[in-house]
């Protein structure tokens, strides 16, 4: 079983891996919320980041111990997040941010001061308009920023092309820093196309297979070992990259050689979404 996606550290486990995986005791979960702008979904308490966690996300809470709270997110994903980083008494998001960024402000005026900053994809609870801002219990944040928590976008390059020029950042998930299988992640789920963390799971779980002699398309996902893009056309792809350290488009055919050429071995699969 993947330890990324099996809710289970030994101490407990979720009540529907009973008489599957061992664990002293075997729990149902509470739900609770990310209340923080981009929390760190660790691998062990003060250990390495797996992936992250945006603002108003949900997840089941399974053990909180001396500070830090075992979890499983939306997508399956489980690890570790400081429990300061969680409120369980939040509201339920109605609102999620489709601009690339926003600010929530302490008075619907973009002058007043700005008091946390969110990436693409935070959700909120939005308590009533104001002036062309949304009421948040963060603040208020420019409308325009916001749609539905239920909006879906149709085009998963679009998404991809929201975050040209945000950093590299391992594990990241979120315009402020991401990866290349993040961005895979957040072009597919804002389209409602489930999507796995990590570049092997896409490679084997989304979509279909592409045949050898067929023409790739934009929207089509080409792996490496350890690495993802998205085609935006027929000769041009997007990804999130160590060598610019940024999401970058490109031609297609040049990055396939720099690739090659830095060892990083050819092609291994190309799935349609």
């Amino acid at each position: 079983m993947d330890r990324r996606t099996t809710p289970a550290n030994g101490r407990v486990a979720a009540a529907e891996l009973e008489g599957v995986v061992a664990a002293v005791a075997y729990v149902e979960g509470t739900p609770s919320f990310v209340a923080v702008s981009v929390a760190d979904l660790l691998k062990a308490p003060d250990g390495p980041r797996d992936r992250q966690l945006l603002y108003g996300a949900k997840v089941r809470v399974l053990e909180d111990l001396e500070g830090w709270s075992f979890v499983q997110a939306p997508d399956g994903y489980v690890g570790y997040l400081a429990s300061a980083a969680l409120d369980a008494k939040a509201a339920a998001p109605t609102h999620r941010v489709i601009a690339r960024a926003t600010n929530a402000y302490k008075r619907p005026d973009f002058k007043s001061p700005d008091r946390l900053s969110l990436p693409y994809g935070a959700a909120v609870a939005v308590g009533q308009i104001e002036d062309r801002y949304a009421k948040t219990s963060l603040g208020y944040i420019p409308l325009v920023h916001l749609g539905p928590v239920a909006h879906r976008f149709s085009d998963p390059v679009e998404v991809a092309r929201l975050h040209l020029g945000a950093p590299y950042l391992w594990g990241g998930n979120s315009t402020f820093g991401l990866d290349c299988s993040g961005l895979v992640q957040a072009s597919l789920l804002a389209c409602g196309i489930p999507c796995p963390g990590d570049s092997d799971m896409q490679s084997t779980g989304v979509g279909e297979p592409i045949a050898k002699d067929e023409s790739l398309q934009s929207g089509d996902l080409i792996f490496w070992k350890g690495h993802v893009a998205m085609m935006t056309g027929t000769d041009r792809m997007i990804h999130a990259n160590a060598t610019h350290m940024a999401v970058v488009e490109e031609d297609f055919a040049e990055a396939c050689a720099r690739i090659a050429a830095k060892g990083d071995g050819a092609i291994i699969a190309r799935r349609r979404p």
